[in-house]
């Protein structure tokens, strides 16, 4: 990184840190594990540990300026695995560990899972399952006002670092961005912010067509979508752009 990307990461990563512990302030004062084991509990999730309802990534603490960031990954929220006190980082689980192998079968990329992407989710708010935030939101205005909070502040902020780095931003997810899923806030938040970052519309453009759209690494969606009808012969970057360029569109209409 750049002296200035850098300065800009390590304001990112701090802000992060002290808004994550700020909300979990408020987490706890309105009893948010109690609701979230509630609500992985009527969606049939077997009994877990529930140790960090709102989970911020640790992983960001061992970027250091020497390293190269090539990509940003977004995905959805904390699952099971992210929450637990040994790991808190995010895409640990099955998805991440999917995400990983899909880089390393594709060597191509030259991008290594571990250490030239950021990961983010849309936000920290923990659950066991993605639609669990649905149930969390309708159970208390006042965690639905923290989950939005928490979304609108994750997207400006995202934006904001993707601008001053200036690689490829993805966002993973693709069905609770759309119309009015669980991520629409977050979806129009990033879009508002790029808008407003750049009223000039060459620069507006040209960092707004560094977000791609991907559906999940969960159950492999990912790159099935990724190769469904690709052509024969055809380059993984071209492709990767042309299909993310092609969710975005239908994402951001």
């Amino acid at each position: 990184m750049t002296k200035d990307q850098w300065a800009s990461f390590c304001s990112f990563k701090e802000d992060f840190k002290k808004q994550c512990a700020v909300w979990e302030q408020k987490a706890e004062i309105l009893g948010l594990s109690v609701l979230q084991s509630k609500a992985a509990l009527n969606d049939g999730v077997p009994l877990y540990p529930l140790e960090n309802p709102i989970v911020y990534n640790t992983a960001l603490d061992a970027i250091c300026d020497q390293d190269s960031i090539k990509l940003i990954v977004i995905a959805d929220n904390p699952g099971k695995d992210e929450q637990l006190h040994k790991n808190r980082k995010y895409l640990v689980g099955l998805s991440g560990k999917i995400a990983a192998g899909f880089f390393k079968k594709h060597p191509e990329l030259d991008i290594d899972f571990r250490k030239n992407v950021i990961i983010l989710n849309k936000t920290p708010v923990h659950t066991a399952k993605t639609k669990e935030l649905k149930a969390l939101a309708a159970s208390d205005p006042l965690i639905q006002s923290l989950i939005d909070e928490s979304q609108m502040w994750m997207a400006q902020r995202t934006a904001e670092l993707h601008i001053q780095l200036g690689c490829p931003l993805w966002l993973v997810g693709y069905a609770e961005l759309k119309g009015k899923g669980i991520f629409s806030l977050y979806r129009d938040t990033l879009k508002n912010t790029y808008t407003s970052s750049f009223p000039v519309s060459g620069e507006k453009e040209n960092c707004f067509n560094k977000v791609f759209v991907f559906q999940h690494f969960s159950m492999n969606r990912f790159t099935i979508d990724l190769f469904h009808h690709a052509d024969d012969g055809q380059k993984l970057q071209e492709l990767l752009e042309q299909k993310g360029t092609q969710h975005r569109k239908e994402i951001f209409l």
